[in-house]
């Protein structure tokens, strides 16, 4: 607002989520018009985990109707003995064989006739859904029959994904179940999305899985883009703010209050072509992201070995940890409240003040079944909780040649903070960032991001000419532009890759497109695998090409904190099973060169931190909080 931050939070409003987004823009803005919006969502995420997505039918070629359920053949858990795949998003019932069949050079083996296209249409009427999925084999090469269907179904009212505009990509299974998902999620998306802007008088866009902005009519109709919407605006926010600081090497830690979700940043936003959501492949561009379900309202119970367990059921924004005042089940919230790590009267800046009676009551029967005191097993909750993220940050570090101890750990969320320092010291991480509002990074990421577009097609060609790949790449700028005008952007940065294998391979490796992209292959595969065969033929599987607009220009923010802090007030805080007296400061009174030494607990608006003892902290140039374990 003319230059300046302005941070809120409000309660999020599950029967309506367009409700909560415009209790916070009339808190903000005062009813005054909105000119832009940038928008990070969870509906489609939330719509595909709940199961709670619109009735679908599926149009694909016959005989191929079970490729949904048939899936791939890999045990995503190893030893299970009866492994339960997740059901598919449409029964068997709404998937209807079309009689047409495409070969996968693109040549017509069998036509689709308009009679048959009718009959089709009207068996989809028949079976009163509001989205229609048409996938149909080898439509990537030749989508004459998905288009003369799409002919068909237009003008029904319903929510229609061509997999040929979708996913122009091979590989029948990940395509199908993507174009599922995308139409299992697109009326209750675009019905949110309409709400949304209904009466913003601005320009609205959404924040995507791949870390960049669309209108609001593509994440409408193509919603299965947004999966990893809000986690994506962290990454970005996270990485915007640690660069500025002078950190590039990074892992992001979010813990918000269902899930924790952890991604590394070395030198550039790590990605992949596909993400799996509930155990579904989405076969879309996406920031890797590695999610586990251990927030600050994820349940606590004694499994049947007796075990302390921590989520991945979490309590919800309704009724949320007990110490809200709601509910009664016990969270890793409670925990924390339990312990002195959360200052009662100072969550949401005092708005909100806990209720630390509620929380010890709800801990109590897991203090009893594990027969020690109740601050043990707050401890023991706490413990837990940073033991399933420290797994988490394992699978991108160390089960991939990194090492962590060579990254900065930033962590954000509303309880990012709250762990970031033992999970550091668990994992040899040797400092830990904590930018400005912690709590709200991810709508700073997708405030100051860029609007960003992936096209993508399949080639298959072996050893292609220089000419064939730039004949590709043309045809997939010109569905770029195309875009762009309806993007609104004047102006875009294109980049060109391909995902290129040796012949004979299962799996690619995506590198940029330049003059010296089959040396680039090489040393990535290398990189990657430990060999390469510079003189095994390559195959190019995949042309990709991104477009990038401009993002945002976002105010610098300036601290006008003293240095030096005023003196702290004291509070009892449990840290190795004794209480400590920890100073309690406001983060806001923190300046720039501003030193504290734990046991510590910083305060603020949109989160908490916890400097445990042995550690330290000081307050960078930007605001930002860098802890660091004391040395000697």
């Amino acid at each position: 607002m003319g230059g300046r931050l302005r941070v809120l939070k409000v309660p999020s409003t599950p029967h309506d989520p367009a409700e909560a987004v415009r209790r916070a823009l009339r808190a903000v803005t005062g009813g005054g018009r909105v000119a832009a919006l940038h928008y990070g969502s969870t509906v489609a995420t939330n719509a595909l985990i709940e199961r709670r997505g619109a009735r679908v039918v599926l149009l694909t070629t016959a005989g191929f109707e079970d490729v949904l359920e048939i899936g791939r053949q890999a045990r995503p858990v190893l030893y299970a003995l009866e492994p339960r795949p997740p059901a598919p998003l449409v029964g068997r019932a709404q998937r209807i064989g079309v009689p047409e069949r495409v070969l996968a050079d693109g040549r017509v083996e069998r036509r689709l006739t308009p009679a048959a296209a009718a009959r089709a249409a009207a068996a989809v009427a028949r079976q009163r859904a509001r989205a229609v999925a048409v996938c149909l084999l080898h439509s990537y090469a030749n989508p004459a029959h998905e288009r003369l269907l799409g002919r068909a179904l237009a003008g029904r009212g319903l929510h229609l994904t061509l997999s040929h505009r979708l996913l122009r990509e091979y590989r029948e299974y990940e395509r199908t179940a993507t174009v599922v998902a995308n139409a299992y999620v697109g009326p209750l998306m675009s019905g949110h999305l309409r709400a949304l802007a209904r009466g913003l008088g601005g320009r609205l866009r959404v924040m995507q899985s791949n870390g960049g902005l669309a209108a609001a009519r593509t994440a409408a109709a193509e919603p299965v883009r947004t999966v990893l919407s809000g986690p994506a605006g962290g990454v970005v926010g996270a990485a915007a703010r640690a660069r500025r600081a002078g950190f590039r090497r990074l892992v992001t830690l979010d813990m918000g209050g269902t899930s924790t979700d952890v991604s590394v940043v070395d030198g550039a936003l790590g990605e992949r072509a596909e993400a799996i959501v509930e155990g579904l492949p989405i076969r879309m561009p996406a920031l890797d992201i590695h999610t586990v379900g251990a927030g600050g309202g994820s349940l606590v119970r004694i499994d049947a070995g007796r075990a302390l367990r921590v989520g991945p059921e979490s309590a919800g924004a309704d009724p949320g940890p007990a110490c809200y005042g709601r509910g009664s089940a016990p969270t890793v919230t409670d925990a924390h409240l339990v312990l002195g790590r959360l200052v009662a009267e100072e969550f949401l800046g005092g708005a909100f003040p806990l209720n630390v009676a509620r929380a010890r009551q709800a801990l109590a029967p897991i203090a009893r079944r594990l027969g020690g005191a109740l601050t043990a097993a707050a401890e023991g909750v706490v413990r837990v909780a940073t033991a399933v993220m420290a797994r988490a940050v394992r699978v991108l570090t160390v089960e991939r040649g990194r090492d962590p101890r060579d990254f900065t750990l930033v962590a954000f969320g509303g309880a990012g903070g709250l762990h970031a320092a033992e999970l550091a010291a668990a994992l040899g991480i040797p400092r830990v960032y904590l930018p400005p509002h912690p709590g709200l990074l991810s709508a700073w990421g997708v405030l100051g991001a860029e609007v960003r577009r992936d096209f993508s097609r399949t080639l298959r060609v072996v050893d292609p000419p220089p000419a064939r790949l730039a004949a590709g790449f043309r045809a997939l700028a010109r569905a770029a532009r195309a875009a762009l005008v309806r993007e609104g952007i004047a102006r875009a940065r294109i980049e060109r890759a391909v995902d290129a294998r040796y012949a004979g391979q299962g799996y690619e490796v995506t590198v940029p497109w330049t003059a010296g992209w089959r040396r680039a292959f090489h040393a990535r595969h290398r990189r990657l695998f430990g060999h390469a065969a510079p003189t095994r033929p390559i195959e190019v599987v995949t042309l990709r090409l991104r477009v990038r607009g401009d993002a945002l220009p976002l105010p610098p923010q300036r601290s006008r904190a003293p240095a030096r802090p005023a003196v702290p007030a004291r509070r009892p805080v449990v840290f190795g099973g004794r209480a400590h007296a920890a100073a309690v400061y406001r983060r806001d009174t923190l300046g720039p060169g501003a030193r504290i030494r734990g046991p510590a607990i910083v305060c603020e608006y949109s989160a908490t931190t916890v400097v445990p003892p042995g550690w330290q902290g000081e307050v960078d140039r930007h605001g930002g909080l860098v802890l660091e374990a004391v040395r000697g």
